[in-house]
């Protein structure tokens, strides 16, 4: 059974860092094109984060380029994004997506699966 579950989210004040990972059975993230999604209370689900490739190559967006930062742990089978200099418009549930070959990064139909999505709340 190919299953994604995140965690690692929490609230956290401005400024603030976190830890998110997604771990996955059923099949190897290494294989596969990952993107982390944010959405937003009241809004759509969007690649607003990160992404990496199959073949390691990672894009993060200018929105959080320099603040998060995406990994791989092969040996796990766990990719993990790590958030700093957290604002408030970061607030969001966090969800991970794989697909064997994601057409568009940043676009949710281009990915086949999907963890339940863990909450980030960054709030003084």
């Amino acid at each position: 059974q190919v299953q994604l579950v995140e965690s690692g989210g929490d609230l956290v004040q401005p400024g603030g860092s976190l830890r998110l990972s997604c771990a996955a059975s059923g099949f190897t993230l290494d294989d596969y094109d990952i993107g982390w999604f944010r959405q937003a209370p009241g809004k759509e689900r969007k690649g607003v984060t990160c992404f990496s490739k199959s073949d390691g190559s990672t894009y993060c967006t200018d929105a959080v380029k320099g603040r998060f930062t995406f990994s791989r742990d092969n040996a796990k089978n766990t990719v993990y994004l790590q958030m700093t200099s957290l604002k408030p418009e970061d607030t969001g549930v966090y969800y991970c997506a794989a697909d064997a070959r994601a057409t568009m990064w940043d676009k949710p139909s281009s990915y086949d699966y999907w963890g339940q999505g863990t909450q980030v709340t960054v709030s003084s």
